[in-house]
Order: C-alpha cells, then structure tokens, then sequence
C-alpha cells in the first residue's frame, strides 16, 4: 500500500508543475481579451507568488497540527478551485483576484510534500519527482494551445488544468489513511533512531528560532541564488540568442525551451546518480555543469554553442533544487526539517520573483548580452553559500548526537 502512497505523491508532483506554465501560454490571447497591458501579467505573477511565499512560511505549523495528507489535498483543492475561476473570469480585477488562492494553495503543497519526500524516500525519488514536476510544466502549454487552436479558448485551457486538480484532490482525499498509516517509514538515508518522536512533535519552530540554527541563513541565500539563476536563464533565454546570435524570434522560443527541457532529461538521470553520490557531491558537480555552460553561451556568432550552452546549463541546474531539499533533514534535524523547507521554498519564490525582472531593466538599459555574467554571479553566492552551508551544518550533526548520548 506503501507503493500506492508513492504513485499519488508522483502524480501531485506533476499536478503542482501543471499551472506553473499556464499564465505564460495563455496571456496573449487573455491580455488581448482583457484589453490590458501586456506587463500586468507580473501583476498576477506577483500576487501568486506572494501567496506561495506566505503558505510555505506557515507550513511548518499546518502540517504539525493537520499532517501532510490534508495539508496537500486542501492545498490542491484551492489551486484547483482558483484555476476554475480563473476560466470563468471576465474582467482582470477578478484574476488579481483569484490569484491570491492560486498561490496559497501552490505554496502549501511545494513546502509539505517536499518536507515529506525528504523524510521518507530515499534522493532517487526526490529527483525523479521534481522531473514530474517538469513534466507537468511542459504538458500544461500544450493542453492550453490546442484549447485556443481549436477555438474553445483560453478559458476551456484552464477549465481542463482545473478538473485534473479537482480529480487528484479527491484522491488525495480518498488516500488520507495512507498517509496516516505509513507517515513513519524513514528513508535510511537521513533519519535516526529519533525520527518518530522529531516527526510526533507538534511544536512548530518560529522564523526567529530557524534563523538562529547554524548555516540556515546560508542555506536561505543559496536557494535564493539558485532559483534566482534558474527562472532569470529561462525567461530570458530567447532575448539573449536573439541580442547575441542574432536569430528570429520564433528560432530563439524554439531553442530556448530546451534549456527547460535539459532541466527535466538531468532530474530523471540524476535520479540513478544518487545511488552512487551524495547530495553534496551532485550539487558540486551541477555547479561546474552550470559554469560550463555559461562559458558556451558566451562565446560570440556561434548559435549551435549558445544552444549547447542553455542544454548544459540546464543539466547542471537539474541535481541542486532537489539534492539542497532531501539534505535537509540530515543537515539541520528531521524536527526542523519542514520549518527549513516551508523558508526554503519561501526564498526560493523570492529569488524567481525578484531576479528577472531586474536583469529585464538591465537589458532595456543596457543589453542582454549581460545574461551570461548575471548568471555568473548568482552562480558564484550559490557556490560560496553551500560550501558554507556544509561547514556550518556540522554543527548540528554534532549537537544531535551529543544530545542522543546524553539521553542513552
């Protein structure tokens, strides 16, 4: 029955990717239609992001005082209700305002499943989830397109996104002893002996007590780094082979999406990588992967290595968002293991929502063949604050087992 658990977590990981593209896919045709400016998409983009930033923040207490199963079902039942009213929408102040659940619900379900992977299967399955995710992001346009091709339009486009949700909510729902009955089977890999009583504790750590554990803020800053490279690369990837290469528009969406695609082709290999290293190691090595591929973006007039660059550059950001959630647990304790995540997943919203448009200004102002340095130096603080984030966290390993000792 454990296996059953599994699958359902496998297919909420592509339910969460599923909306996560469709603002973008559909907002030509619904600007039009709204008759707004084309920028007010970072409107909606803003309040969702916001959303997800505050339900990761409260994460912590609501899956200690809910648990993770109806955590996540509520979670995906709110986005699902929000994707529905998104498609009956008729005036963009009711997007902005729909848009707040679309966020919360979003945010609640990243935070608590990636908390409960992390604690209970094993760095394979970690990867081979957020490859789900992928997989979900990049089939979510497709449904949008052929809903406008075929004439029903935009609003149908979310109507079938908000029935696969409503679908795996009810799911969810049905499978909530599942998650009871098998909330503690550990993943050997990072729990102790003391995993049921840290898993049982249903204190919930303040902003103020994370903040103090050693190397969190570093951690924080890292995935702040990481998803700020990350979103800016795939936002403006076609702007850069278009300053830089000088190729057509259409040419330059094509090949930018590969950048995408090498993100979700490196989870599901890194998946088998992790059976022989370890999340430290993966995240290293994705890190050389990353400054490889900036190298081949840089060079000038050849578009077959800028091309190269964006599929390297991709592989090497594939093994870090997942490796820097599934450590967690062994790095700063399984009791703090959702409160680290629920501002993990906060910096990284923060990190997506903030970087791109500031390299958007200085492309307007300057270029965009800046792309590769900005890159470099989100790479460069990511690089720095993991290697700090190890040190520190010993720490804790230290202080855990001395305490262990002390109880025995």
């Amino acid at each position: 029955m454990f296996a059953l658990l599994v699958a359902i977590i496998y297919i909420s990981f592509i339910s969460l990717g599923l909306p996560d593209s469709l603002l973008g896919s559909a907002w030509p045709v619904m600007q039009a239609e709204f008759d707004v400016p084309l920028s007010f998409a970072g409107i909606i983009s803003m309040i969702i992001c916001a959303g997800t930033i505050i339900s990761s923040l409260l994460s912590d207490r609501l899956t200690k005082k809910f648990g993770t199963g109806l955590v996540t079902a509520v979670s995906v039942c709110m986005t699902a209700v929000a994707l529905f009213l998104f498609s009956v929408s008729t005036q963009f102040w009711m997007l902005i305002l729909f848009a707040i659940p679309y966020g919360l619900g979003a945010g609640g379900v990243d935070a608590s499943l990636n908390n409960y992977v992390a604690l209970h299967l094993k760095a394979r399955h970690m990867s081979w989830l957020h490859c789900m995710w992928g997989v979900g992001a990049a089939v979510s346009p497709y449904i949008m397109g052929y809903a406008i091709n075929d004439g029903a339009g935009w609003n149908q486009g979310y109507l079938i996104i908000a029935v696969i949700q409503i679908c795996l909510s009810v799911s969810i729902f049905i499978s909530l002893p599942l998650w009871k009955k098998h909330k503690i089977k550990p993943s050997e890999e990072n729990l102790t002996s003391e995993s049921v009583q840290a898993e049982n504790n249903k204190k919930a750590v303040s902003l103020k007590e994370i903040f103090k554990i050693k190397g969190a803020v570093a951690c924080f800053v890292c995935f702040f780094c990481y998803c700020a490279l990350e979103q800016t690369a795939m936002l403006w990837a076609s702007s850069y082979m278009i300053s830089h290469n000088g190729i057509s528009a259409e040419e330059a969406a094509i090949f930018a999406s590969l950048f995408f695609i090498g993100i979700t082709v490196g989870r599901g290999v890194n998946g088998f990588l992790t059976l022989k290293f370890s999340d430290k190691t993966l995240i290293r090595a994705g890190q050389i992967i990353i400054l490889l591929g900036l190298v081949f973006i840089v060079i000038p007039d050849v578009s077959a290595l800028t091309v190269a660059g964006f599929i390297i550059l991709g592989l090497g950001c594939a093994p870090i968002y997942p490796s820097i959630i599934h450590m967690t647990p062994a790095l700063f304790g399984e009791d703090k293991s959702q409160a680290m995540i629920g501002v993990q997943m906060a910096s990284a919203y923060m990190g997506s929502c903030l970087a791109p448009p500031l390299f958007g200004l200085l492309a307007n102002h300057i270029t965009a063949e800046l792309l590769p340095l900005y890159l470099c130096v989100f790479l460069v603080f990511m690089l720095i604050m993991h290697e700090i984030t190890q040190r520190k966290a010993k720490y804790n390993q230290i202080l855990s087992k001395t305490e262990r000792k002390t109880k025995d």
